[in-house]
């Protein structure tokens, strides 16, 4: 009875790592156990990443509407505490968009939220 060795299967797996370190610098590109660990560090730092990103980019609308507000004479937390009150919901995002791109909308805004805590 002739030795089974599980060869295709583990030429697969190594073609598959060798494709995802594809434009890897030097060795991390064509040795397999160079690869392998590259790769795995690569999808170990993508994992982290995706969820840091979602918290960075909370914290930069966060500055911009702050930033948004001083000139208005309102704080961030202020802002907060009267869209709350006034009802409004609207996300952080979307309000730093239009503090950016259309002013007067958002001066409205800030203007119920005056009004809310007043």
């Amino acid at each position: 009875m002739p030795r089974v060795t599980n060869g295709p299967a583990t030429r697969a797996r190594r073609n598959r790592t060798l494709r995802r370190a594809k434009g890897y610098f030097g060795n991390k590109s064509r040795l397999f156990t160079h690869a392998r660990e590259a790769v795995e560090r690569a999808e170990k730092f993508a994992y982290k990443h995706r969820r840091t990103k979602k918290r960075e980019f909370r914290q930069l609308w966060i500055v911009r509407l702050n930033a948004a507000c001083r000139p208005l004479k309102i704080s961030y937390s202020r802002l907060i505490q009267g869209l709350k009150k006034a009802n409004i919901t609207i996300d952080r995002k979307n309000l730093s968009e239009l503090a950016i791109h259309d002013t007067a909308a958002f001066e409205a805004i800030v203007k119920k939220a005056k009004e809310a805590l007043a």
